[in-house]
């Protein structure tokens, strides 16, 4: 029996050490491959081979891109993100052997899946309707905020503030709504008011020139009738008109 019972606490002793070889963890900066606890191979690099009871682990860098951003004990490295303009996505930080690419999101959009550093979804910011400004305008992590204007005031839906409406002084033509300005047209009434003001302008002209023709006029008979009438006088039957003596003498001579 001693040899047998010799033979069973062999084993369990061996047992009993191999469990205790299993449970013992490897440092922080080892990993485990088989019995052995390799070194890790530095950020940017990965495992080309394992190491051995004799040799350490042998690392090699990260190439065409792809990265390990920690130490590891793998033997692939990760491949970088694309940064798909599709996806509304676009290159804030290239890729290196030691870090991912890091994206952002495209001028007009907003993220829907942030990383730590950057973004992995984006969406195109909402737009507002008419009759709604922008409350608050969209940046890379927001959406924007529409509101409703209120009465009295319009958008399209592009503004950042809304508009009063314009107040026609003559016609409105259509009125403001919460998406259009009114619409104003040039009213009948300056027109009339114009085409009155000649016509009274005119007729007092003519007044004016018909009075100052009458009283001329009427300053002409008056002056005529003053003067009276021009009437010539006429020579009287019994006036003898004296003869002009001529070479011989008509009238008797006495003889002496």
């Amino acid at each position: 029996m001693a040899p047998f019972e010799t033979l069973i606490w062999t084993i369990t002793i061996i047992f009993v050490l191999e469990c205790i070889r299993c449970c013992i963890a490897c440092g922080r900066a080892e990993y485990r491959i088989g019995d052995e606890c390799c070194p890790m191979c530095s950020p940017g690099n990965h495992v080309h081979k394992h190491c051995t009871e004799f040799t350490s682990t042998s690392c090699v860098p990260c190439v065409d891109s792809t990265f390990l951003d920690e130490p590891n004990g793998l033997i692939k490295c990760k491949v970088c993100i694309n940064c798909d303009p599709g996806l509304a996505l676009k290159v804030k930080q290239p890729c290196t052997p030691s870090s991912d690419t890091v994206c952002e999101t495209l001028e007009g959009f907003y993220c829907l899946d942030p990383t730590k550093d950057g973004c992995r979804a984006a969406q195109r910011h909402s737009s507002c309707k008419p009759g709604q400004y922008i409350s608050h305008t969209g940046t890379t992590s927001t959406d924007t905020v529409c509101a409703v204007c209120p009465g009295k005031t319009y958008s399209d839906g592009s503004l950042t503030s809304c508009q009063p409406h314009t107040e026609c002084e003559f016609l409105e033509i259509e009125p403001g709504t919460p998406w259009s300005d009114s619409e104003c047209g040039v009213s009948s009434l300056p027109t009339a008011g114009i085409i009155a003001g000649v016509l009274i302008g005119v007729l007092f002209f003519l007044t004016i020139a018909g009075v100052c023709l009458f009283m001329r006029r009427r300053k002409m008979v008056r002056t005529r009738h003053n003067l009276g009438p021009q009437i010539p006088t006429q020579a009287s039957p019994d006036l003898e008109i004296p003869m002009l003596s001529g070479g011989n003498d008509s009238s008797p001579h006495h003889s002496q």
